[in-house]
């Protein structure tokens, strides 16, 4: 089976601010947009961001590997230059994480740099990358 990008809804309180940070921090290129939604370009697949505030909660968490990752969250798997890079410009931004970027599981199956952060509406995303993409399904 051929490997297709996926397609993600997701709920934000601020059009104006999720557009500054996919397309502006993250680097998303904007696709088509309606005053209610807009979609991105996330990594070669479709996020669509739409308005609706009402939506938007924090996530609860669970341990995983000694931290406390949100449990509903979403991201992509990068190759190790492109997460160091993106984890490099975020941290110059600025950027407030919820686990900061570090290897976890090392030495271990599916050994992993990771990183998340919340975006401006509270959903969280991870960034990752692994040792190994053999691995990405290891038991």
């Amino acid at each position: 089976m051929t490997l297709r990008p996926f397609h993600l809804a997701i709920a934000v309180d601020d059009l104006k601010r999720a557009e500054a940070f996919y397309g502006g921090l993250i680097g998303c290129p904007q696709g088509r947009r309606s005053e209610h939604w807009i979609d991105f370009n996330f990594f070669g697949h479709q996020l669509v961001t739409h308005l609706s505030p009402e939506d938007c909660a924090q996530a609860a968490t669970n341990d995983v590997d000694g931290k406390n990752v949100p449990v509903r969250h979403f991201g992509v798997v990068l190759e190790k230059n492109d997460w160091q890079a993106l984890a490099k410009k975020l941290t110059e931004a600025g950027v407030e994480f919820i686990i900061e970027p570090g290897v976890r599981f090392e030495g271990k199956p599916g050994e992993q740099g990771t990183f998340f952060l919340k975006d401006p509406a509270g959903n969280a995303l991870e960034f990752k990358y692994f040792h190994d993409d053999a691995q990405i399904f290891a038991t």
